[in-house]
């Protein structure tokens, strides 16, 4: 009998974010091969005069991607005032859909509100609830309420996910019992991100083969330090003639670099092309000479393992998983918000002989892996939630006696 998994995420594919919630996407994907899923997925709705400051998109409710069922459903919510009651309403919303599935296990990946929620509910309708962190909902916290609800979240549910052994800390640190904080690091797909030739792909993205290319891959965002990646190539510019910086991303930074690269002169060296599937991000990855990734926190980037598996050196910022996955063989790390070790790391870089083919060899996680490693907690928490129903009849049993 296949264990019956409902996931509950925000951070899942939307028909204007292809790319949204990649990892959570592909292990998904790989957990169907072993057990019946489906997921739900949350997602504020914020009133018409409302304009969110950051990138919020609105789901089209009758999407589902390919591979997995999926729903989305929309719960009212204005950004920092109802902060402190979003689980609670998102509670609401989601128990109808959740109630209708009746899964064996509620899965969760993004801790509050969401994660809150689907605590809230399986608690109601006696199912087992694994939680999972993605980085940013451990990393960050809006204010000391969500900090609490969030430890809240974590206390109540069977089982806590992290993608890497410092999100693991970080809720340990948090009050939270070390023996029910697991660790599942993200995979890879080795069909897609696999040691291609780099003159065969610039030859596809029309790019030249002296090009000295760094490439960043994710949200055009503060956050992800692409003001200091573009501080540390314009610093090196006039003296390496070669040197090409390429964005693969959108977000709210992306209006900003382009008018900056104007502002430098620098708008034939800099390529921003926009957010890209899988393909896309191999292909570039292909053809660069590096990755850099000087993000102020981070969780596990996914980008940092494909990277690699594409036997791509590293540049990336002292911060969280990036370094469980870099080392001195793979990479370069660096403080956060420092233009200049990070303008020195791209020339180290560019003038380094890498062992490409060993990098490549370092990583060989498959999400077929990951999604084993999650099947197996599902399957424990299901059979806790079992033995503590059968201990009140094996309690009397012995009584009697």
């Amino acid at each position: 009998m296949r264990l019956k998994v409902t996931l509950v995420t925000p951070i899942f594919p939307i028909p204007a974010q292809q790319y949204r919630g990649h990892s959570e996407y592909e292990i998904i994907l790989a957990l169907s091969k072993r057990a019946e899923v489906n997921v739900i997925c949350p997602f504020p709705r914020y009133p018409k005069w409302f304009q969110p400051t950051y990138d919020h998109r609105r789901p089209d409710l009758s999407y589902s991607p390919p591979g997995v069922s999926t729903r989305y459903f929309e719960y009212p919510a204005l950004p920092g005032v109802t902060r402190c009651i979003n689980g609670l309403v998102c509670a609401k919303y989601l128990e109808p859909y959740l109630r209708e599935c009746m899964p064996d296990v509620a899965c969760n990946f993004w801790l509050y509100p969401e994660g809150y929620a689907t605590v809230a509910v399986a608690h109601r309708l006696g199912i087992p609830a694994v939680v999972g962190s993605i980085g940013s909902d451990l990393n960050r916290f809006a204010d000391p309420a969500s900090r609490w609800l969030t430890r809240r979240t974590m206390k109540r549910a069977t089982f806590v996910l992290t993608k890497s052994e410092h999100l693991r800390q970080r809720a340990i640190q948090m009050g939270i019992c070390p023996s029910k904080v697991r660790t599942i690091q993200n995979g890879c797909n080795p069909s897609v991100f696999h040691l291609r030739d780099r003159s065969a792909a610039r030859a596809q993205l029309a790019v030249n083969e002296k090009v000295e290319l760094v490439l960043f891959v994710g949200r055009l965002d503060t956050a992800k330090g692409i003001e200091e990646l573009l501080e540390a190539f314009a610093s090196l510019a006039s003296r390496r003639p070669n040197l090409r910086l390429a964005f693969v991303g959108d977000g709210p930074g992306g209006a900003h670099l382009r008018s900056k690269a104007k502002q430098l002169a620098l708008e034939d060296r800099i390529i921003l092309n926009g957010a890209g599937s899988s393909q896309d991000v191999a292909e570039w990855l292909a053809a660069a000479n590096v990755l850099a990734l000087p993000s102020y926190n981070e969780g596990y980037p996914n980008v940092v393992v494909e990277a690699l598996s594409c036997g791509r050196p590293v540049i990336a910022t002292n911060v969280g998983g990036i370094l469980e996955l870099v080392n001195e063989e793979s990479g370069i790390l660096i403080a956060p918000r420092d233009s200049r070790a990070l303008a020195s790391a791209i020339e180290k870089a560019m003038d380094r002989r890498w062992d490409e083919p060993s990098i490549s060899e370092q990583f060989r996680r498959s999400w077929d892996e990951a999604a084993a490693e999650l099947l197996r907690i599902c399957e424990l928490a299901v059979q806790q939630r079992t033995a503590k129903r059968q201990l009140p009849a094996k309690t009397e049993t012995v009584l009697s006696r």
